[in-house]
């Protein structure tokens, strides 16, 4: 699936994983928060009284939370995150729905050309997951990384994707790191890495130069275009090539943005790259 140019040399392990033999299971199901230890002592009693002095409240439907397996999803809401599990498109993760065999690619990725090996996706953006990450890159919603680093870190299709790996945030512009106070991808990335550890690290290996225009309703050309050397590879970036690169974003879109950032990457020496995020929509 790697989109580099002709004539380059890459290793076996650089070949495209095959794709998951034929399924009959479902590519969606209910989701849990899972992937780490509870909390105990000091912390687990703080969070604990502060639960029952403050109940949170459920970002999807505004109801108290109350023995959900989501600490910002009521129970009711938690079954609507759906998580994603194979048969699923190698290159962004979207479900297939039914069976499929073969390595295809779904719709959403027609015209891509991807930079990079292959892609995952813990759950579906829609409903509580879609309120998960609205809180999180436009209400200063930190506190969503428990669910969302939960989520990825629980479902056993993503989990077994990121950890080992080295994941590389997507970047933001300075400017607007400085407006939000941080950079979603890079906190993501290191909630979960935590809650995987197993070797997983975070590296940020790459810088946004060019403060590009909202792509919210942009096409893939138009955003493709939008990004033309919009990132840089950041000043003294330890490149490793026997090293395997995911690059972690909140949701995929069209992919234009990751695959920009995979192709930066791969010309940095990177040879093997894949991508994954928390959210397909």
């Amino acid at each position: 699936m790697n989109g580099g140019s002709a004539g380059e040399t890459e290793s076996a392990e650089t070949e495209p994983r095959e794709p998951e033999a034929t399924e009959t299971r479902p590519a969606v199901g209910p989701a849990a928060a899972t992937g780490g230890p509870p909390e105990t002592g000091w912390r687990g009693l703080a969070r604990g009284l502060r639960d029952v002095l403050f109940p949170p409240s459920c970002l999807h439907c505004g109801d108290m939370v109350e023995r959900s397996p989501l600490r910002h999803v009521c129970a009711a809401c938690a079954p609507l995150v759906m998580a994603v599990e194979a048969p699923c498109c190698p290159c962004c993760g979207h479900p297939f729905f039914g069976e499929a065999s073969g390595e295809r690619l779904c719709v959403h990725c027609e015209g891509l050309r991807p930079e990079f090996r292959e892609g995952r996706t813990a759950v579906l953006f829609k409903g509580p997951a879609r309120a998960l990450v609205h809180e999180l890159k436009y209400r200063h919603g930190l506190f969503v990384l428990e669910d969302m680093a939960g989520l990825m870190a629980g479902n056993p299709h993503t989990a077994e994707f990121l950890r080992g790996a080295t994941l590389v945030p997507v970047p933001l512009h300075p400017r607007k790191k400085r407006e939000r106070g941080y950079n979603q991808g890079e906190e993501l990335a290191r909630a979960v890495a935590k809650r995987l550890g197993g070797g997983t690290a975070v590296a940020e290996l790459l810088v946004r130069v060019v403060d590009t225009q909202t792509q919210t309703n942009l096409d893939r050309e138009r955003r493709r275009a939008n990004l033309k050397n919009a990132f840089a590879l950041a000043p003294r970036a330890p490149i490793n090539p026997d090293l395997r690169y995911v690059l972690i974003d909140d949701v995929f879109t069209t992919g234009s943005t990751l695959n920009a950032c995979a192709a930066l990457l791969r010309r940095a020496g990177c040879l093997n790259v894949d991508v994954c995020t928390f959210g397909h929509g």
